[in-house]
């Protein structure tokens, strides 16, 4: 865990979930001595953000929930966490809970329509408007992402 490690991502985080396991090691305020990454290049420095803590603890910890989450059980149904913030490349639509009226606020009509379409293409719309105002960096890469099939079987069909 080190503030000059590559930045984790989900992607990454399912590999490490799904993988033999880790060993995590913390730095505590001026993290290590750099003669532990030359004598071993092959470990991984991890950072979890821009931020900087006192020790690398509650960064492992932050990497230890979020592996622990997509082990199998842990969340009861397999796709419980599909549509979470960054599985899809987006952040999460919004939630709503009740009452339906919550100090002159409204739940959106569609969310109470019953129609699961209508719903899913709700949930997909704010998905979008949400990453794309609040996370222009991750709107980049999920537009670039979704232009990126068609390409690659234009490519595949000059072949």
């Amino acid at each position: 865990m080190t503030p000059r490690g590559t930045p984790i991502s989900q992607a990454r985080i399912r590999e490490l979930a799904a993988g033999p396991g880790v060993n995590v090691l913390c730095g505590r305020f001026e993290g290590f001595d750099e003669r532990l990454f030359d004598a071993h290049p092959e470990i991984e420095q991890v950072s979890m953000g821009d931020i900087i803590l006192s020790g690398g603890e509650i960064g492992a910890l932050m990497l230890l929930d979020a592996c622990i989450r997509l082990l199998p059980g842990v969340m009861g149904a397999s796709s419980s966490g599909d549509e979470e913030s960054f599985e899809q490349g987006l952040l999460e639509y919004p939630h709503y809970t009740r009452p339906n009226d919550w100090e002159g606020r409204m739940i959106p009509e569609v969310l109470r329509s019953g129609d699961h379409a209508k719903i899913a293409a709700w949930r997909k719309q704010q998905a979008e408007e949400i990453t794309r105002l609040r996370r222009p960096d991750l709107w980049g890469r999920y537009k670039d992402a979704r232009v990126q099939p068609a390409s690659d079987v234009r490519q595949k069909n000059k072949d």
